[in-house]
């Protein structure tokens, strides 16, 4: 019996083991997350990353000249590093002349055939001066010739006489033709010479543009201060670099009295940046540090940085403060506060749903309900509700399971007037208040925080 009795219990065990792995899982209970209806202050803001600049800076050029002087581009040879301290009348740059140099060499050469140019027509003009001299004092003796055959003719046949006084007559003549050709042979002599002189005189001005020229390639600071190197589209400009003669900025020196932080801001969000507006700015150098500032300048215009697809404007923010360990080019964190409303209801953005009309799922005894409400104004999170919800209310995060078959509770008409009159009033009332914040700005055109278009940061949102 014993025998027939293991393997039918083996044969249940193994029935039991497949049915139970066989059985389907338990579905979990699916949770739906709720929130609160917040009250209190709304804070709207733009969150952009700008970089530290002296809001003036005197900038360390090179030669104005090089264009003119047909340089138009030329390597930076030698920098100090950037930071160094440095004073009036002290070494900053030195520039390649390797161009310059060849300018000067040609100038030179062109000055040597000039000279000997002028030192050969000297000569020329000599001989030949000289040759019709001559010829001058022999046609002076030769009419000395005739003037004594006429008077000794004066016994002789009229018609010996006659040719006597001919001859007397051609000789003048020959003479008075030689004296002015040897007028106009000087004065030809003269204006071949002063043509070369004004030669000369050009290759020698062009020389001496070159030269003054080559004494600017060594760049020398203009006055007391820091050495920051400067920015162009191509990035930081260092040794090595090259400069355009349009625009042979190499470094500038800061005025860190003053400190502005230049930002962007994406076209999304600018219409909510306005002067006037509070900043408060973290340096990423010393995080545990804050400071405020704020907005001074606006772009009207955007404009495209290099390595990204959507336009921006730029913004300058002023430093309220002055920190002694606050440098040009460090990184900062604005988080631009463009309103703050008091006594708001808000929610999480995430809760708030839109088709044709606006709606929240509204908990109501433990269910959902799908409310109809006004919303207004928004930032980075939250959304203000206008009408629609109370304080104490709580609404879901995500859509219910059974959204679809939900009815939408309405706003009441006569409600929902009333409230958008008062959002109109109060949107008004906040654009009044920012428009005299604005206005309460000095305009400021000394502001020169800038480094070229070099788009080296952008803005996070």
């Amino acid at each position: 019996m014993r025998k027939f009795l293991l393997p039918l219990l083996g044969i249940l065990l193994a029935g039991a083991g497949i049915w139970y792995v066989a059985q389907p899982a338990k579905e979990e209970a699916s949770t739906q997350l709720t929130v609160p209806v917040r009250q209190g202050e709304f804070l709207m803001n733009v969150i952009a990353t700008g970089e530290l600049q002296a809001k003036r800076s005197e900038k360390i050029a090179g030669p104005s000249a090089m264009r003119t002087n047909q340089i138009y581009q030329t390597n930076i040879t030698d920098l100090v590093p950037e930071g160094t301290m440095v004073k009036a009348g002290d070494y900053v740059a030195s520039l390649d002349k390797t161009e310059l140099d060849t300018k000067i060499k040609e100038a030179l050469n062109e000055m040597d055939k000039i000279n000997a140019q002028l030192e050969a027509t000297r000569i020329d003009t000599a001989i030949e001066m000289r040759g019709l001299r001559d010829q001058l004092i022999n046609m002076r003796f030769s009419m000395r010739e005739k003037d004594l055959e006429v008077e000794q003719s004066k016994y002789e046949a009229p018609m010996v006489i006659q040719r006597a006084n001919i001859e007397l007559e051609r000789a003048k003549r020959d003479f008075e033709q030689l004296e002015m050709k040897y007028a106009l042979s000087q004065e030809k002599a003269q204006t071949q010479i002063n043509e070369i002189m004004a030669d000369l005189r050009s290759k020698q001005l062009l020389l001496t543009r070159l030269q003054d020229l080559a004494r600017e390639f060594t760049i020398m600071a203009p006055k007391d201060g820091m050495v920051i190197y400067a920015r162009n589209w191509n990035g930081k400009v260092t040794a090595g670099s090259q400069i355009q003669a349009w625009d042979p900025v190499v470094a500038e020196l800061p005025d860190l009295s003053e400190m502005v932080s230049k930002t962007y801001v994406n076209e999304v969000d600018i219409s909510r940046v306005r002067k006037g507006q509070d900043v408060t700015i973290q340096v990423d150098a010393f995080p545990d540090n804050s400071y405020q500032g704020v907005v001074v300048q606006v772009a009207n215009i955007g404009e495209q940085l290099r390595n990204y697809d959507s336009k921006v404007f730029e913004v300058i923010i002023q430093l309220n403060e002055n920190d002694s360990i606050l440098r040009p080019a460090m990184t900062t964190g604005n988080e631009i506060i463009t309103d703050v409303l008091e006594d708001k209801l808000f929610i999480p953005l995430e809760a708030l749903y839109k088709d044709s009309i606006t709606f929240v799922y509204r908990e109501v005894d433990g269910r959902p309900v799908k409310q109809e409400v006004l919303s207004s104004w928004t930032n980075e999170n939250e959304v203000v509700i206008v009408q629609g919800l109370a304080p104490g209310d709580r609404v879901y995060l995500t859509a219910p399971d059974n959204a679809e078959s939900l009815p939408l509770k309405p706003l009441a008409t006569a409600e929902r007037q009333a409230a958008e009159s008062k959002l109109f009033s109060e949107r008004s009332e906040r654009k009044k208040i920012a428009d005299e914040k604005e206005a309460r700005v000095p305009k400021d055109d000394q502001i020169s925080a800038g480094g070229g278009d070099d788009g080296g940061f952008m803005i996070i949102f």
